[in-house]
């Protein structure tokens, strides 16, 4: 998957299960600040992301890491690399 279609994923994802406009959703977006999310949204994210692209996010302190939408698409391709790590062991 390229990092457009991951990106493009990710702005379906915000403005389906946030209903934040478009026009928003840019890759220097900050979550709480420019989006308004709070913490019970975080958890949401975190749950449509595992839905979205079929991986399981369980370093937490990665997850809190993340502050931009840009941080959300760099979380999921380092999933999306460790996943394929595992398979291919």
């Amino acid at each position: 998957m390229t990092e457009n279609e991951i990106f493009n994923r990710i702005l379906t994802i915000f403005t389906d299960e946030f209903e934040i406009e478009p026009a928003q959703l840019t890759p220097e977006a900050t979550l709480f600040d420019d989006l308004g999310l709070d913490s019970l949204d975080a958890v949401d994210l975190i749950v449509a992301i595992e839905k979205e692209f079929g991986v399981k996010i369980l370093d937490e302190e990665a997850m809190r890491a993340v502050r931009t939408i840009k941080d959300v698409q760099n979380l999921i391709t380092q999933q999306q690399l460790q996943n394929s790590r595992e398979v291919n062991k």
